[in-house]
Parts: structure tokens; sequence; C-alpha cells
């Protein structure tokens, strides 16, 4: 079956933050939840930043979960003025903005009585008939509307709540991926890449330029749900540039000192 003749699960990320936008903070759950996704047999098809605004919140979480099987959120739901991310869902929503009494009591667990305050007891109002999302790290639970899921944007509680979201996120076959780097520019590599692209519809051949520490030349990356597929497609691509004279690399490029320096 060709990749694309088998029904895909899509999902959508929407990034919410001024803060990203200013760049004052790097967003570090994109990366994250599109592997997790992948995992589940779940394909992130979109995402989209935007920033601490209501109604933009509002708009853009109508627009996507009306066009994705899944919509993740990640940020604003704080105890701060600018968390406005739980109001913003209830009004996409059409329901009100309630005190979860689970939530609440998750939040006293975890503080005591008297360390939920106005502000902490933010962190459990929510939209009206919400499903909790737990939190093992910092008790403040993410909350799930339809296909809507609502996450922190601490990477470390975020990926938390991934991992109690298991059972619920079902996808098809996952994807399966390969890559092989190849020290040429793509002009010198394109015709061949297209003749083994037609002979393998089943599969995706991606070539991704790199300029680095004086190197330039391109990774190969071939994505398919047929893992046979994925392998059989790279042994052609090894085959053929072999055949050119070329030399190649297993895996993503790698460079001399990069084991021993990450900073590089």
């Amino acid at each position: 079956m060709k990749m694309d003749q088998e029904k895909s699960i899509r999902a959508g990320l929407i990034i919410i933050g001024d803060e990203i936008l200013s760049g004052r903070t790097q967003d570090a759950n994109l990366s994250y939840l599109a592997n997790w996704l992948n995992e589940q047999g779940v394909v992130l098809a979109e995402t989209r930043v935007i920033p601490d605004q209501e109604d933009v919140i509002v708009a853009t979480v109508n627009e996507m979960r009306a066009t994705f099987d899944y919509v993740f959120t990640t940020g604003g739901i704080g105890p701060t003025h600018d968390d406005i991310t739980a109001k913003a869902l209830a009004r996409a929503f059409g329901v009100p903005l309630t005190v979860h009494p689970e939530a609440k009591a998750l939040l006293v667990a975890y503080y005591g009585e008297e360390g939920v305050t106005e502000a902490r007891l933010k962190m459990a109002t929510m939209p009206e008939g919400t499903r909790l999302v737990p939190n093992r790290v910092s008790g403040a639970p993410g909350f799930r509307y339809e296909n809507v899921f609502v996450l922190a944007g601490i990477p470390g509680v975020m990926q938390a709540m991934l991992e109690a979201l298991r059972d619920e996120v079902k996808g098809t076959r996952p994807v399966i991926s390969g890559a092989i780097t190849v020290f040429v520019a793509e002009s010198a590599i394109s015709e061949m890449l297209a003749e083994i692209q037609k002979l393998a519809p089943e599969v995706s051949i991606g070539s991704y330029p790199f300029y680095r520490k004086g190197q330039g030349g391109a990774c190969l990356v071939v994505r398919s749900r047929d893992a046979v597929a994925v392998e059989n497609t790279l042994d052609a691509i090894r085959q053929a540039l072999g055949a050119m004279g070329l030399d190649w690399q297993e895996g993503e490029p790698r460079f001399p000192g990069e084991e021993s320096d990450p900073e590089s």
C-alpha cells in the first residue's frame, strides 16, 4: 500500500506564548511532541505559534480542531494574569469556566489547603466538562475537551502529561525512517533520487542540504510505514551512490569532535 493511501491520523500543535514569539524563550516542545506522536502512529501535520491573546487563541483552536483528529496546545495554564488558555478554550467550546473539583483536590494535596491561593486556584479553573490530564511533576493538571489537549509549556511537565495520554491518543502504524548522508551538492544526485522514488512510491524520500564546518552535502531521509520498504530504498540509494563513485555515511551528518563537544 502506498504511504499516502493509508489513512493518516493527523494532529496540530498550538504553541501559546508571547515569550516564544519575542525570542526570550526557545520552544523545546515541538520536536518532543512530534516524536511522541510518531510513536503513537499520529502525524504532526501543522504547528502554529500564537500570542497570549484570547481572540487569537479562540480562533486558532476552533480552526484547528475542525481540521485535525487531535489538537495539542502548550503554554498559558499557569497561575499568572497572562495565563488565559483555559478561559479561551471555554469560549471556543461555548461552555462556562468553572473550578474543577478534582483539579482543586489535586492542588490541595500538593500545596496544602492554605497553599492553594487565588492565583493557584486559577490552575484548577477550566471549561466545564473537561477531563483532566494528570501531572505527576507539579500537581497542577492539564485537561482535555473533545479532541483538544491542553498541556503545560514547561517541557518536563508537558512530557509527563504526554506519558499519561499513551492510551488516549491512537493512531495507525508509526512512520519508520532511515537516513544516509552524502557530501556532494543536491544537484549531483537529484536525478538518481527521482528515479529511485519512481520505483518506490510507497516511501517518501527527502533531501535536506547542509553546510557545516566547511563541508556541504545532503542528508537523504527515507520514510514509510513499511520498514522493509525503507530498508530496500536505503539499499538502492547506497548502491546508486557507490556506482556514481560517491562516498556516503549512514545516518544523519556527523562531524569530527561532535561526540565530545555537544555545543559545536
